[in-house]
């Protein structure tokens, strides 16, 4: 039997009011994503890329439509639940790694431990994880001291401490070269793999929605073709 779908978007908008006029971010989005799927979503700059993003990661409310993420009406939450489902629920990776630079690589991923009150860092689970990302001798390091790509495996990492269900990497290679770009993203490939972690990635670069299992496409607020 197979495994119920984890998102589930029906005719989702999002209209933001810029002085007199009307915004219109999102324009009725339809999308599924499955249980354990790498997802890419294309687009270019202002196709609602983001919006979506941020809006499945419980940043922003929607207008309208509904939102089902493993089984809850994310759109009927309260903030409070919505900060809850954020922190235990959803991982993010972005463009910029996020670190901060007065803390080692370890020290950045504990501070996610610490927000979600929990402690997974010295997990077997966990220690896997570090040894594929490949940062497992860089911990006691500063970002300063490590590479792009390593900052972004931390990164990467961050998100994951906390086990999430979903993780959503918002142009994580935007900042790279093709070499470190090519290694984040089959790292990226092989947590989905090995762990069945949930992948959604925005991107604009078609080389890399080309490692996700299936990519959408994005412009003017709309899901045009998958």
């Amino acid at each position: 039997m197979s495994k119920p779908p984890i998102i589930e978007i029906r005719d989702l908008k999002k209209t933001y009011r810029v002085g007199d006029v009307d915004v219109h971010a999102l324009r009725g989005v339809d999308l599924t994503v499955g249980d354990g799927e790498f997802l890419a979503i294309v687009g270019h700059s202002g196709s609602g890329k983001s919006t979506l993003f941020n809006i499945l990661g419980g940043l922003t409310p929607a207008t309208s439509g509904t939102i089902r993420m493993g089984g809850q009406d994310l759109l009927a939450m309260s903030d409070t639940d919505r900060t809850k489902l954020r922190r235990g629920t959803v991982g993010f990776v972005f463009q910029k790694y996020n670190l901060l630079p007065t803390l080692t690589a370890r020290d950045n991923i504990a501070l996610a431990e610490e927000l979600a009150g929990e402690s997974h860092m010295h997990e077997p689970w966990f220690q896997d994880v570090l040894e594929t990302l490949n940062i497992a001798q860089r911990l006691n390091h500063k970002p300063r001291a490590m590479s792009g790509g390593e900052q972004q495996r931390v990164a990467i990492a961050r998100a994951l401490v906390n086990r999430p269900t979903i993780l959503l990497a918002d142009e994580p290679t935007g900042n790279l070269d093709t070499e470190n770009s090519d290694a984040v993203l089959d790292i990226m490939r092989g947590l989905n793999k090995k762990y069945g972690q949930t992948i959604l990635m925005i991107t604009h670069n078609p080389e890399a929605a080309d490692f996700a299992d299936r990519k959408v496409r994005m412009k003017d607020g709309r899901v045009l073709e998958e």
